[in-house]
């Protein structure tokens, strides 16, 4: 389990590398009398378009000479891999990168415009995990887990210690859950820090693997199939990390689903009431907020989290035609 001096020394390392992303209230839906405040931590305006860099970063940055020289190698699909491509070469190292075939473009593009060789596998999550780890057998890369890794959580982990920071009052923070990295982060964060705010995850009911897996108390896995049918593609994990797990049975306080199309009408609320761009992933939260809010903690000041703004144009342009949306109350 990870320290918060863990995540302290993260967020030193990351000076000068990762942004400190604005909390962004939306005023449209808050109350200025003193009522619900609503705000959106724009981690899509990092460098790479998502928070993957502050956790690429922490680990690679803690290699030592040797293993640099070696290069680096990850699977994902799309996000972390820019995240360690951008951090690799900043540290002035070869990244390889195992992505699945149907990694949306702007995430491919992005990933070899900073410089990754990048493997082309089948969608399965597993699949990519088992070539990336035969390719680092035969060249003998170091491997940069997307989210069941120490140094991974505790680098995710500083997006939460800047809400406190931005907010101290924070009753409630919404994340994301994939693999778990970023949402284990942000739950330890909080919770070693001391705060009294409730942290819950929120993934694609296609996707619950998270849900699952905490609901039994141990590792669930889903079909690749399954997995793959979210439109949430940074969120199509078939299971959720072991050191993850653990962060989140410790820090976690609950966990929503949300559906589909839930997802892509917060994408359209995110785009026309706060002006920022939320890829599939990074708009779950915002969902959440908007649909289920009967099933989350009352609270008066609440951040969710915007882990990435990759999309990709098409889905854009589908999800800007669609009818407004309104607010649940």
């Amino acid at each position: 389990m990870i320290s918060l001096r863990d995540i302290q020394d993260a967020s030193e390392r990351l000076q000068g590398v990762a942004e400190r992303t604005p909390l962004v209230r939306c005023y449209g839906v808050s109350n200025g009398d003193g009522g619900e405040h609503f705000y959106l931590k724009a981690e899509s305006l990092q460098p790479i378009g998502s928070f993957k860099l502050r956790g690429a970063y922490n680990k690679i940055a803690q290699l030592t000479p040797d293993e640099r020289s070696r290069g680096v190698i990850t699977y994902s699909s799309g996000n972390h891999a820019q995240g360690v491509a951008y951090a690799a070469r900043a540290l002035s190292c070869r990244s390889v990168v195992v992505m699945p075939a149907g990694a949306p473009r702007v995430k491919r593009e992005a990933t070899a415009a900073l410089g990754a060789e990048i493997v082309t596998v089948g969608d399965g999550s597993d699949e990519r995990r088992e070539k990336a780890l035969e390719l680092a057998a035969a060249h003998g890369y170091v491997v940069i887990p997307p989210y069941d890794d120490a140094a991974i959580i505790a680098g995710q982990g500083t997006c939460g210690l800047e809400i406190l920071e931005q907010l101290p009052e924070v009753e409630l923070v919404l994340v994301p859950v994939g693999g778990g990295g970023l949402s284990s982060g942000v739950a330890a964060a909080i919770k070693l820090s001391g705060s009294r705010a409730r942290v819950i995850g929120v993934e694609p009911a296609l996707a619950n693997d998270a849900e699952q897996s905490l609901r039994q108390g141990r590792q669930v896995s889903i079909p690749a199939a399954q997995a793959a049918s979210t439109v949430a593609d940074g969120l199509r994990t078939q299971s959720i990390g072991r050191l993850n797990l653990e962060h989140l049975t410790a820090y976690l306080d609950g966990i929503v689903t949300v559906s589909e199309d839930e997802i892509l009408r917060a994408m359209r609320w995110i785009l026309t009431g706060a002006r920022l761009m939320a890829e599939p992933s990074g708009a779950v939260t915002t969902a959440a907020w908007l649909f289920h809010r009967d099933k989350l903690p009352a609270s008066g000041r609440t951040v969710a989290i915007i882990s990435g703004g990759n999309a990709e144009p098409a889905l854009v342009a589908r999800v800007m035609g669609m009818e407004e949306t309104t607010v649940a109350r």
